[in-house]
């Protein structure tokens, strides 16, 4: 065991772990040690100001879940864009579970927009899972406001999947998507452009939502 697992272990929260373990059913309970996001991230700040922080990027793959969120959120605190991104792209092919995935995205994204869109539509063309899921979410955090053009949605309805996990932010995309740029995206529903199952959890995500108005959700009500 490495002293950096060791630091980790002292922040275990066995309840903690088995609640989390039933939330990642794809990933083995022996690989989680159970320590609460706010508490990492608390540790991650710390770690980060160490020399050992630079060394442990460079040391994928991991053996526990924590590590690999970890690793990303030192990643997000870094202040480069260039150099942030190069750690991001490196590390996708390693995220093997929705949560690690779905972890806040580097604040210097947020000012490169233009040029953050050619990798975003890179990682929505990928054959890795959680790389696409990656990609989606992206699009649904940076490029729903201002920053928001009709090609997105269009290449987010492109992706044709299997997986649960990219079906489901293909679906949570959508449905922000309509509380943000309806008319823009609600023919994606009239039209049932989406696979069925994703145009179901659509309309469902969205009908639990305080952002769709009433008048808005009888309209998907609908389109069921």
């Amino acid at each position: 065991m490495t002293e950096l697992q060791r630091s980790l272990f002292e922040l275990q929260d066995l309840k903690y772990r088995d609640f989390q373990s039933k939330l990642l059913p794809k990933t083995e309970k022996e690989k989680i040690i159970g320590v609460r996001t706010p508490i990492l991230r608390k540790f991650a700040k710390e770690f980060a100001q160490t020399k050992e922080a630079q060394n442990f990027l460079q040391e994928l793959p991991y053996q526990y879940y924590e590590e690999n969120n970890l690793h990303l959120m030192l990643v997000t605190q870094i202040c480069d864009y260039k150099k942030c991104l190069k750690e991001v792209t490196q590390f996708l092919p390693y995220i093997d579970n929705w949560a690690t995935c779905d972890l806040p995205l580097p604040k210097c994204f947020e000012k490169h927009k233009a040029e953050l869109i050619v990798e975003v539509k890179n990682w929505i063309a990928s054959n890795d899972t959680y790389t696409i899921r990656y990609g989606i979410g992206v699009l649904l955090r940076l490029y729903l406001d201002e920053d928001f053009k009709d090609e997105y949605p269009k290449l987010v309805s492109a992706v044709i999947s299997d997986e649960y996990y990219v079906n489901m932010m293909i679906a949570w995309y959508f449905a922000t998507a309509l509380a943000k740029q309806w008319e823009a995206v609600i023919g994606y529903l009239k039209d049932r452009k989406l696979p069925e199952w994703v145009h179901r959890k659509t309309i469902q995500k969205a009908m639990e939502s305080n952002r769709i108005t009433e008048e808005q959700k009888a309209e998907l009500r609908g389109l069921r």
